[in-house]
């Protein structure tokens, strides 16, 4: 990976909005160079998709969100990675990690109710023969994500820089 590729991931992970000239100047590269390096790493599946970063809580959205943790069994000659499709199918799951602990799976999951969220625990998850175990947490509020403060002072952390 490049030393351009490496900036324009910190600076499109920071706001993937930033047109190519404001990226070329940030950057040092040109134009043609930042649209190339972003159409090489979009091929190569470095850059999957681009979305904005949303507080749910402002909107008028019903929305429910948890995280589970798995304990399963992993499948004979394909380890966890069977298991893993297996799940991440679900429309419901939003993410999911293999974990080192006390368990096996984090999936995070959505659903417009609780009632459809248990439901996908109870009738979709749990009833897979190779999920041993389910610890559910249910987020009731969120305070910071992926950098991003919701809520509280917005407070400016550039230095001052006095003449």
């Amino acid at each position: 990976m490049t030393k351009l590729e490496t900036a324009l991931l910190d600076l499109l992970q920071e706001d993937c909005r930033l047109p190519l000239e404001k990226l070329a100047v940030m950057t040092g590269a040109t134009v043609s160079e930042v649209a190339e390096a972003i159409e090489n790493m979009e091929k190569e599946q470095i850059i999957l998709r681009y979305a904005p970063l949303i507080n749910w809580d402002k909107t008028d959205k019903e929305r429910v969100e948890a995280m589970i943790e798995v304990r399963v069994t992993p499948q004979r000659d394909m380890g966890f990675d069977a298991v893993a499709k297996r799940i991440y199918n679900f429309d419901e799951v939003k993410s999911l990690y293999l974990m080192s602990g006390g368990y096996d799976l984090l999936v995070l999951v959505e659903a417009p109710t609780l009632k459809q969220l248990a439901m996908f625990v109870s009738e979709k998850l749990s009833a897979l023969e190779m999920v041993t175990g389910t610890a559910t947490s249910f987020v009731l509020k969120r305070y910071k994500e992926h950098g991003v403060v919701f809520e509280g002072e917005k407070t400016d952390h550039r230095q001052v820089i006095v003449p």
